[in-house]
């Protein structure tokens, strides 16, 4: 009996401890309950990075592995020192040259933001830091498509440039209040946690330099089975986890619009899920665990910039649909013969460019009503629908464009394709003098 009071004790303890944090303020405008929430979903992003590692990781052949982990763990260094350094004003600094990215002195080395509390409750430091972790996941993504073949010095100096002159204006652009997609139309181009700032430019930048990179040794005629299935499936299941706070945190609230984004999130996985495992096993005869864990991604991927805005039975429609239009693009890709690596663009650039597009055609009424009085009493599907492709298609013409520039300078500057020699070795020993398992022959 001492026992059970003792637990309903400390329970009750814990609920008061929990609605007390919820209903707190400190007396200088902080909310702490969205507080909370967002440092917790800052953390949840920040898994997602060693969550895509553990999936790339195991999808290359054992050689590689850790280089392939490098990629994105690489990332949160040098995407976060930047981030504080000059990134953060880019993104979030008022307009500068025409509105090409913004820039804020104060915000440099976030020295400005001390004591600054955004509208909302939520200290600035936190919101930075949130927006922190996309950066670095972004460029992350892009090393799936060249996964097995690219110099890691060079790779380091990519994601650099890349995170400067594309990252940073494309962010500016969608997600700061003078960003001209921000914007456009009655109330802007939606993207709701990064369908266009992080899946399209990094699907298609990683399009751009599989095609200029050039195939693996071999490709397509020797095979290249997956080291480790089982780490790939861990990594995808801590993706999803790590999702919620990349979607319902970027609400950057602890509210409705949290809970709407939050059930729109896990209804998309799993119905990509399930309908690529469908597909798989109509097409193929057998539902494989990599095609669920990309069915999962697909569903992800495409309720990104969606999730604020349509309702479930809506998110269902649009992981269903996605994992269709990613499958088809993976088989199109094979025929194709294009060597991209891990799937970066068929999954993060085709499923990014889908879920922006068909978001248009499951918008809650509510937003639509706004969208309306915003501009002037009318507003219709088809006009958003022409806001969502012009901004799909500015960003793919800008990331493509760039990435192709970046990466033919550093191409000449530090060779960015590894050589026949390196490549046999495996970039473990080539770049890193380690290997991923002990293995006296890997491959």
């Amino acid at each position: 009996m001492k026992t059970y009071t003792r637990k309903v004790f400390f329970t009750l303890v814990i609920l008061l401890s929990v609605f007390t944090v919820a209903d707190a303020s400190d007396g200088n405008g902080i909310d702490s309950g969205a507080t909370a929430w967002m440092l917790t979903s800052t953390a949840l992003v920040l898994l997602m990075i060693p969550g895509l590692a553990m999936f790339y990781g195991g999808l290359v052949r054992s050689k590689n592995v850790l280089g392939t982990i490098m990629h994105s763990f690489v990332a949160m260094g040098v995407m976060s020192v930047l981030w504080v350094a000059v990134s953060y004003s880019m993104a979030f600094g008022p307009n500068v040259l025409g509105g090409w990215f913004g820039w804020n002195p104060d915000f440099v080395f976030l020295k400005g933001i001390d004591e600054s509390i955004m509208e909302g409750g939520v200290p600035e430091y936190v919101f930075s830091m949130f927006q922190g972790k996309f950066a670095i996941i972004t460029p992350a993504l892009i090393a799936g498509a060249f996964a097995e073949r690219v110099s890691f010095r060079a790779y380091v100096v990519f994601i650099a440039l890349w995170g400067i002159l594309v990252y940073n204006p494309l962010c500016h652009w969608v997600w700061a209040e003078d960003g001209f997609l921000f914007n456009m139309g009655a109330a802007g181009a939606i993207d709701f946690a990064g369908g266009t700032v992080v899946h399209i430019s990094a699907g298609i930048s990683g399009l751009v330099a599989a095609i200029y990179i050039g195939a693996r040794r071999g490709f397509p005629y020797q095979a290249v089975r997956p080291n480790n299935l089982v780490i790939t499936m861990l990594g995808a299941g801590l993706l999803w986890v790590g999702w919620f706070g990349f979607n319902a945190g970027s609400s950057i609230s602890s509210g409705l619009s949290t809970a709407q984004a939050l059930t729109a999130t896990q209804a998309a996985a799993a119905s990509g899920a399930l309908i690529w495992m469908i597909i798989e096993g109509v097409h193929r005869g057998k539902a494989t665990a990599l095609g669920f864990a990309s069915g999962i991604l697909a569903g992800l991927v495409a309720i990104t910039p969606a999730a604020g805005v349509v309702q479930p039975w809506g998110a269902l429609i649009i992981g269903a649909l996605s994992s269709v239009i990613c499958y088809i693009a993976i088989m199109l890709k094979n025929k194709l013969g294009y060597d991209d690596s891990l799937d970066a663009f068929g999954i993060h650039g085709v499923g990014g460019i889908a879920g922006a597009l068909l978001l248009t055609f499951f918008i809650r009424p509510s937003w639509m009503n706004d969208a309306a009085e915003a501009a002037g009493g009318s507003w219709t599907i088809w006009q958003q629908f022409g806001v969502q492709a012009a901004a799909v298609g500015i960003a793919i013409a800008y990331a493509a464009v760039l990435t192709l520039v970046l990466i033919f300078i550093v191409d000449k500057i530090f060779r960015i394709r590894s050589t026949d020699k390196e490549e046999m070795a495996g970039l473990d020993r080539s770049y890193h003098g380690e290997r991923g398992y002990g293995l006296i022959n890997p491959n």
